[in-house]
């Protein structure tokens, strides 16, 4: 019996053994199965940079397909860009067997994992505030290796890029903003950026909400002197030029503020008994415009902007409109006041045959002979006799009324003011709208 118990001891411990051998020769032939077969040399150092003519840098091109830009920050001064990356260099110290392409191919992916053994290089956005690859399930990454040993990078990434935005001619400014690529360590004496053929490539769907998208862009290639890393660093900047749509302001802002002020212009035709009428039309503008601006979407900036100046122009108008109704109120009670203290006088001192100047002061009626005063040597002054009447009452009312020599009729000074603001008024707005405009669209050209 013990016997048995050992002799199935025996076979237990063989069987396990056996199963240990299998699991790895089967882990083995797995592991095999997913190495690719391209020969690093035993040499090969990752860190080194690959070899080059004596004193020339490795030449890495750089190219990049723009999928989408949204989020065009005013107020953080930046945007988001969603791209395509793509950087191709030679690395002559790989050993690229033929069998590993299939048939008709001169490339093959590699997995991310072997691009890790490889030397690669370190170009960064200088100017992100955040860069990321996409990921889903794993990085969305990919290295495709040719036979001519040139090793091709691409990423699918996202970045917001800082812009340093100006907005003195908004709503009708165009911003210019950069994105700065740069290698991270190596300087411009061992690796040196350049843009690919293709260069930098928009999607042609591409479609932004409030700008048009200026085309070509301009692509530059130089060497900038970092003092933070204490050397000079091959750069590449691509220049993205975001010109303002104005239709969206002009529909929103400037045609409804220019109706609102020619709305004012109404308040001219309306008398002095339509006070509760003119005030609250006048006011009611005013109110609608400070409102509007300040509903607006405007960034805040501490410089004056070009809308700020359409803005101001507006709500002087309409100022102006409301003081010029005050004026004439004003010049209305000091005509009703003096019409009721003076009254009307009866005066027959034509042709120098009145003697007399009949006065009324304090509701009774005064006579009194024409008296001569001696004046300077040769000239005699006479009040209702031999001289025109000099009625020292009357000058105060003609600065507040008049009558026409050529057709006798009274003119009140309030009423003729209000029939030249109908027509100043809208002139000197047009005259403002005139020189905003043309200055503005040459500034923004």
């Amino acid at each position: 019996m013990l016997g048995k118990l050992k002799r199935n001891a025996f076979i237990s411990v063989g069987l396990g053994f056996i199963l240990i051998w299998l699991s790895e020769a089967t882990e083995t032939q797995v592991n095999y199965t997913a190495k690719p077969r391209v020969v690093l040399p035993p040499n090969y150092v990752k860190e080194i940079r690959p070899p080059s003519k004596k004193g020339s840098p490795v030449i890495v091109d750089f190219s990049i397909f723009v999928v989408d830009i949204n989020s065009i920050n005013v107020e953080d001064m930046d945007f988001r860009v969603d791209m395509f990356i793509h950087q191709c260099w030679h690395e002559p110290r790989l050993e690229i067997p033929d069998d590993i392409f299939e048939e008709g191919d001169d490339y093959v992916t590699l997995l991310p994992e072997v691009f890790e053994n490889f030397w690669q290089p370190d170009p960064y956005f200088l100017n992100s505030k955040i860069a990321e690859i996409a990921t889903l399930t794993h990085k969305f990454t990919s290295v495709t290796l040719y036979k001519n040993k040139t090793v091709r990078y691409a990423a699918r990434m996202h970045a917001i890029i800082a812009c340093q935005m100006e907005f003195q001619l908004y709503p009708m400014d165009i911003q210019v903003c950069p994105i700065h690529i740069e290698s991270f360590s190596s300087n411009n004496q061992k690796v040196k950026l350049r843009w690919s053929d293709s260069g930098v490539t928009l999607n042609p769907e591409l479609k932004l909400l409030q700008y048009n998208l200026g085309q070509p862009l301009q692509l530059e290639e130089s060497d900038g002197y970092m003092p933070e890393k204490v050397g000079n660093f091959s750069r590449l900047t691509v220049f993205f030029r975001f010109e303002r749509q104005i239709g969206h302001h002009l529909i929103q802002t400037f045609a409804p503020s220019s109706l609102v002020v020619m709305l004012s212009w109404f308040s001219f035709w309306l008398g002095l008994d339509a006070i509760p009428g003119r005030v609250t039309l006048l006011v009611t503008c005013m109110l609608t415009l400070v409102t509007m601006f300040t509903g607006a979407d405007i960034p805040p900036v501490a410089y004056v902007k070009a809308l700020d100046l359409w803005m101001a122009g507006c709500m002087l108008s309409v100022f102006a409109a409301l003081a010029e109704f005050v004026v004439v109120k004003v010049l209305d009670v000091q005509y009703q006041y003096q019409v009721n203290r003076i009254p009307k006088r009866i005066s027959n001192m034509e042709k120098g045959q009145c003697a007399t100047v009949a006065s009324w002061e304090g509701g009774a009626v005064r006579s009194r002979k024409a008296t001569q005063t001696p004046t300077t040597p040769g000239q005699t002054s006479l009040q209702g006799n031999g001289g025109p009447p000099k009625p020292a009452r009357r000058q105060s009312l003609l600065s507040v009324a008049w009558t026409d020599t050529d057709t006798g009729v009274e003119k009140i000074m309030w009423r003729e003011i209000d029939k030249v603001s109908r027509a100043v008024f809208p002139i000197l707005f047009f005259v403002f709208v005139l020189l905003y405009w043309p200055i503005l669209l040459m500034k923004s050209s």
